[in-house]
């Protein structure tokens, strides 16, 4: 299992705009990818109303896994994506 920690830059979070943005490029990656906060459970990374009901506020961290093939670059970039400020892009 591949796993990446990223701490969200988003100045309103995983809410709205950036959770649509984040919740695109998963499906893009093409690999199941789960997203949680630290201690909770996982949730699909592709599913919209799971990213955000995770309630994930700007600043605090998230974990991402996946165990695909392709999943180290796939994290990789998803995890650039979230520590930029997607509200203001």
């Amino acid at each position: 299992m591949t796993t990446r920690t990223v701490e969200i830059g988003s100045s309103v979070g995983l809410h709205a705009r950036p959770a649509a943005l984040f919740v695109q490029a998963v499906n893009d990656s093409g690999i199941p990818v789960t997203i949680c906060k630290p201690g909770g459970a996982p949730v699909p990374a592709n599913s919209m109303l799971g990213v955000m009901a995770l309630g994930a506020k700007h600043g605090e961290t998230v974990e991402l896994a996946s165990d695909a093939d392709g999943a180290e670059a796939a994290l990789d970039s998803l995890v650039e994506l979230l520590k930029k400020d997607l509200d203001a892009e």
